[in-house]
């Protein structure tokens, strides 16, 4: 009689040591992030912070979570993972700042049917990146290895955030009225929603990725399309803090016409220029590749506008020269208007490749 088969992990699929060592390659990746209140290593149960350390008299914390959504079904294809750990940071941290809060700490979910070290490495150093770009720590996360949850290669990524912002800095809109300029600061690229139809758009059209670009030569396609979001926080807070800025809006999904009433009190309508700023060449692309009419594009793209800040008009200058001293392209892209808590979007005629001139309304 034979002896019945011993059962182990790793044949169920799931290395321990591969676990083990990606660890210790990423603990050196998340001392790279520290910062005053994060000083602990990684490993124990759950990520320590102190709050006290960080100088806040009297905060509110504010937390998000986010994922990277479809584009990260391009990595995956392409094999441009260096990037996308940006993004999920991002997605987090210019959430918090636009409720005024500077983010504190950061913690990461990466997830896949079978690891392997050198993609989620990757990964995971990007996340770094990004953290390091927001000014916050990463102290802490989840690494989950499940065989049959998900196919060959691919990994999903969540990640969540910890801001604080002293108790008369949060932002919540109440200070925006109309006669409030509209100042957009530039995306650096689709940011990290869209895919969805970027990528029907690919299949379709046959795009060759690893080609230069159609609308510029100097790019391969992938890359423009991979560009990371860009993390907003460190040139926003201090203004922030001064109480220079009456309101923010991060335009995610949604875009422009969805995203900006999220921040306007019920009295404000925020009337956009489209002919304020020129449509980057990746959105005219994708806008003549898709024929996809403006309305559509002011819902689902940031249209080269990935920040918005409603200001006083007497700080306007003065909050310009503040975000154009950080690194920032800024805009004058409209005007709070009284009215229905909302957003319209014109343009003249060829704006946004329209054969009339045109105008979209949303309505929060």
């Amino acid at each position: 009689m034979t002896d019945p088969e011993s059962y182990t992990y790793a044949q169920a699929g799931v290395s321990i040591e591969a676990g083990n060592a990606l660890v210790r390659a990423i603990g050196p990746l998340a001392r790279s992030t520290r910062r005053p209140g994060a000083n602990a290593d990684l490993g124990g149960f759950g990520g320590v912070f102190d709050l006290k350390a960080t100088g806040y008299k009297d905060p509110l914390l504010v937390a998000a979570n986010d994922g990277v959504g479809t584009k990260l079904k391009l990595a995956i294809e392409s094999g441009r993972h260096e990037g996308v750990g940006i993004d999920l940071v991002a997605m987090c941290a210019n959430d918090l700042i636009v409720q005024g809060a500077e983010p504190l700490f950061f913690l990461d979910y990466y997830a896949s049917g079978k690891l392997i070290p050198e993609v989620a490495e990757s990964v995971i150093a990007s996340i770094a990146e990004g953290c390091r770009q927001a000014g916050c720590a990463l102290i802490g996360g989840e690494t989950a290895e499940m065989p049959g949850m998900y196919a060959e290669g691919d990994y999903d990524l969540a990640g969540f955030c910890v801001g604080a912002v002293e108790r008369e800095n949060l932002l919540d809109g109440s200070a925006i009225q109309p006669g409030d300029a509209i100042l957009g600061l530039a995306s650096t690229g689709i940011h990290s929603n869209g895919f969805s139809l970027v990528r029907r758009l690919a299949a379709d059209k046959g795009w060759k990725l690893d080609r230069p670009a159609l609308f510029d030569q100097e790019v391969i396609l992938i890359d423009a399309l991979m560009a990371p979001t860009r993390i907003y926080v460190k040139s926003l807070l201090p203004l922030v803090q001064s109480g220079a800025i009456h309101g923010l809006a991060h335009i995610t999904g949604g875009g422009l016409l969805e995203n900006i009433p999220r921040v306007l009190p019920a009295n404000c309508h925020a009337a956009v220029d489209a002919d304020a700023w020129a449509l980057p060449r990746l959105m005219a692309f994708l806008q003549a590749q898709g024929n996809i009419e403006p309305e559509e594009m002011a819902r689902t793209f940031n249209c080269g506008i990935g920040m918005v800040a409603a200001v006083a008009n007497e700080k306007v200058t003065m909050v310009t020269d503040s975000l154009q001293a950080a690194g920032e392209t800024v805009f004058s892209i409209g005007t709070v208007v009284e009215g229905t808590r909302g957003c319209t979007v014109t343009g003249r005629d060829e704006t946004w490749s329209a054969r009339a001139a045109w105008s979209a309304t949303h309505h929060a």
